[in-house]
């Protein structure tokens, strides 16, 4: 779990759950954005989003409760 993953869940979710979006908004790859997000899923034990085959649909309910968390996480990271 690392902070870049944060970035992830959180610039997807500001960009409509659109990965390229959010790729292109933080300089990086949409396959390394989409690998991440599954690495944090795995890790975490949760699926954060809801899928329709490679595209996401929505946040699942831990996702909705995950998100503020991952947003107080990179504002407090930023503080330092």
């Amino acid at each position: 779990m690392n902070l870049h993953q944060f970035r992830f869940v959180q610039e997807a979710a500001r960009r409509n759950l659109n990965l390229t979006e959010a790729a292109k908004a933080l300089h990086t790859s949409q396959p390394g954005v989409s690998k991440a997000i599954i690495e944090l899923e795995e890790e975490l034990g949760v699926d954060i989003f809801v899928r329709a085959g490679k595209r996401l649909t929505g946040l699942t309910p831990p996702g909705a409760s995950l998100l503020p968390i991952v947003e107080r996480l990179l504002l407090e990271s930023e503080n330092l």
